[in-house]
């Protein structure tokens, strides 16, 4: 594969580049992770996760906080990217939507109707065949032979995995490790909803200034509000960590 630009922060190689280099190198397979915030404050509390954070092949730096914060005092700034705009420049690829190996990994049923008719009415070839709904997993244990099996039977060269974060990275790792042939496994989460409208659709020039939790925050507090304000706890990983005195 390629070599990448990448910035270490809170141990984790985080890719410093632009979309079009993730798409392209995607291209050639590998595991790609967007942890959000809320996600990151919880390496130290769960190994399992930050290993498999590890384990990817890319880390997109889609958290806004987390950027706004190193971009602050870091002498090498980076280049945020949400998992949004990935996902629209990723699936508008000339070259993804000419391929019919797209296969999507998702919560539920309405999620993979849902996912499969915008992918479809996007000019991207997406059936039921391809798709397949997630059990719930263990987060000590995310193992799924069923899925395994059904990669490999299919040999799609794009896994597009539509899960929560924190279960997705573990999976999207268990994958890469097992297969038997290396896809792109893309673990982008609810960021696929947004397309969908599934969930609050972010306008550009939001996600553009690090707004689009505000959106999520507006459309379902109960659940968003208490997610994001347990974030705050990653200023201060990131102001103790070693690695940031590194950067």
């Amino acid at each position: 594969m390629n070599t990448i630009a990448k910035t270490n922060i809170l141990g984790l190689n985080f890719f410093n580049g632009t979309v079009k280099e993730v798409v392209q190198f995607l291209k050639l397979g590998g595991l790609l992770v967007v942890p959000s915030a809320p996600a990151l404050v919880k390496i130290s509390e769960d190994p399992l996760y930050y290993q498999s954070l590890n384990d990817a092949d890319i880390i997109i730096p889609d958290s806004g906080f987390m950027s706004l914060i190193w971009n602050l005092r870091a002498k090498q700034k980076i280049n945020r990217i949400s998992g949004l705009t990935f996902l629209k420049a990723f699936f508008d690829d000339a070259e993804v939507k000419k391929t019919d190996t797209l296969f999507l990994v998702n919560p539920n049923r309405d999620e993979a109707i849902a996912n499969i008719a915008w992918l479809n009415q996007s000019g991207i070839k997406a059936c039921d065949d391809m798709s397949y709904v997630a059990p719930i997993y263990r987060q000590s244990d995310v193992r799924d032979n069923e899925l395994l099996e059904k990669l490999e039977l299919t040999k799609p060269s794009y896994v597009v995995i539509n899960l929560g974060g924190g279960i997705q990275e573990k999976l999207g790792s268990y994958l890469k490790k097992n297969l038997s042939y290396n896809p792109a496994i893309i673990c982008t989460g609810a960021a696929i909803a947004f397309l969908t409208g599934r969930q609050a659709r972010i306008p550009k020039w939001i996600d553009r200034i690090y707004m689009g939790w505000l959106m999520r925050c507006f459309e379902n507090p109960a659940v968003f509000i208490p997610r994001y304000f347990s974030a705050f706890k990653l200023a201060r990983m990131m102001m103790t960590s070693k690695q940031y005195s590194a950067a």
